[in-house]
């Protein structure tokens, strides 16, 4: 059984493209040299100067980071980052506000991305994470993309995906992924805020965010086990 485990394990990583390699090693060298340029060569703003120039930018700058935060969460690079910069550069609650909007859309289009793509085509962008997403997706309702979305370091890209090919309705890809970014949105915005401004009110933010992530996630973890229980139960006696 174990032997069986491996080869599917190692058959899944042998099935990753090769082009997915040499485009990840070819970006890892395209940012040293641009970091290596920018760092002699570019005198970055310290945070006023560079929340001043987001102000020179009126609402357009509020357009431009929402579609900026959209693109990411189209692509596997951690939301994590446009988070914590939304607070770091709008405040903790505006930050939260502006993230939770471009996250929720990012994943929308993923969604519906991979519904045009075709299954096999998303299994393959899925690579090793295929099998996973797939048990975990293929048939499953609210409860798994609501607790996959909540889950603190989870990816949102292979569950935004996935999602769209295995067999999960719009309504409920959109409800359960509207109510799980909450949380976790104003817990990395609410770092980003207490980093710009480090005083009691942005601190106990990030503190009670935080808070209601755990909480919420144990509860959705236990709650999506019942449920997965209760479908085994119903397939055996069916």
């Amino acid at each position: 059984m174990a032997s069986d485990d491996t080869s599917q394990q190692s058959s899944g990583q042998s099935d990753r493209p090769p082009w997915e390699s040499w485009l990840q090693n070819g970006a890892l060298v395209v940012v040293i040299l641009v970091m290596t340029w920018l760092a002699f060569n570019v005198r970055l703003p310290d945070l006023e100067e560079l929340q001043a120039q987001i102000s020179s930018f009126g609402w357009a700058a509020i357009v431009i980071f929402i579609g900026a935060y959209a693109l990411v969460a189209l692509t596997p690079i951690p939301v994590t980052i446009m988070a914590v910069a939304g607070g770091l550069l709008f405040g903790g609650i505006l930050g939260s506000i502006l993230s939770i909007i471009g996250a929720m859309l990012g994943c929308w289009g993923a969604y519906w991305i991979a519904r045009g793509l075709g299954r096999s085509t998303v299994l393959k962008l899925l690579g090793s994470r295929a099998e996973s997403i797939q048990r975990h997706l293929d048939g499953a309702g609210f409860e798994a993309v609501f607790t996959l979305r909540l889950m603190p370091g989870f990816p949102y890209w292979p569950v935004n995906y996935g999602a769209g090919v295995f067999g999960i309705s719009q309504r409920v890809f959109v409800t359960a992924s509207g109510l799980a970014l909450i949380p976790g949105q104003v817990s990395l915005a609410a770092i980003g805020g207490f980093i710009a401004t480090p005083d009691f009110l942005h601190g106990a933010l990030v503190v009670v965010a935080w808070i209601v992530v755990i909480v919420l996630t144990i509860v959705a973890l236990r709650r999506w086990k019942k449920e997965r229980d209760a479908h085994r139960r119903q397939e055996e006696t069916s």
